[in-house]
């Protein structure tokens, strides 16, 4: 299930495909476009990519044995395995969070203390209100120029964090399809989604690199049945 949030609270709830219809949400801008792999048919077809794959030479040494067969007990049918489905097997639960009483320089502070890209901006009480990231504190179009005076910089970095965060920013309940939410981060170029409950209180975030690691960490995690 997904919700938009915005400065006046939720105001949207519904299914990916009802999510569509929703006003346009604006697309993070990027500078080089990632064409997604699998909307084309032929990246279903493993022999495609057969010559661009070497044969992995024999073993040579009690090294590589040892870790080849390390690797085929991981693939051991006997050891159960956990699919993964819903966002709430693989999204941050320790999420860092901005407040939107913020400054632009109490935010980039937040980011960059916490090493994050990006962060939820949320009321007193913890509701979503937007949605924060490094690349919008410091486009190029609103840092003022070389030859500004040193007034120019403090005044943007004064500047209240609502005025430059996206909003209303879409989220997701725990209990959501892994798929759809990488289809919606897809769609709108965000970097990821704050996860709320149902009274919009953010209680987590799921990125792509959350993704792409449930993705990688096998076995005995299995990301799709």
């Amino acid at each position: 299930m997904f919700s938009v949030y915005g400065k006046a609270g939720r105001v949207f709830r519904g299914s990916m495909e009802e999510l569509r219809q929703v006003g346009p949400i604006a697309r993070a801008t990027r500078s080089n476009v990632v064409t997604p792999v699998g909307l084309d048919p032929q990246d279903q077809n493993p022999s495609r990519f057969n010559d661009l794959m070497a044969q992995a030479p024999a073993p040579s040494d009690t090294a590589h044995r040892t870790a080849l067969a390390a690797y085929a007990q991981t693939g051991n049918p006997s050891m159960p395995r956990h699919p993964l489905t819903r966002v709430d097997a693989v999204m941050s639960k320790s999420v860092t969070t901005v407040a939107e009483s913020a400054t632009v320089d109490q935010a980039w502070q937040v980011l960059a203390h916490s090493r994050l890209g990006q962060a939820p901006v949320v009321t007193s009480g913890g509701t979503l209100v937007g949605l924060i990231s490094r690349a919008d504190l410091m486009r190029p179009d609103r840092l003022p120029g070389p030859d500004s005076h040193a007034l120019a910089w403090r005044a943007l970095l004064m500047q209240p964090v609502v005025e430059l965060m996206w909003t209303p920013v879409p989220s997701v309940s725990p209990d959501t399809d892994i798929r759809r939410v990488a289809r919606v981060l897809l769609d709108t170029g965000l970097p990821g989604l704050p996860v709320v409950d149902d009274d919009g209180k953010v209680t987590g975030f799921v990125s792509r690199s959350d993704i792409l690691r449930a993705v990688v960490a096998d076995p005995p995690l299995d990301l799709w049945t």
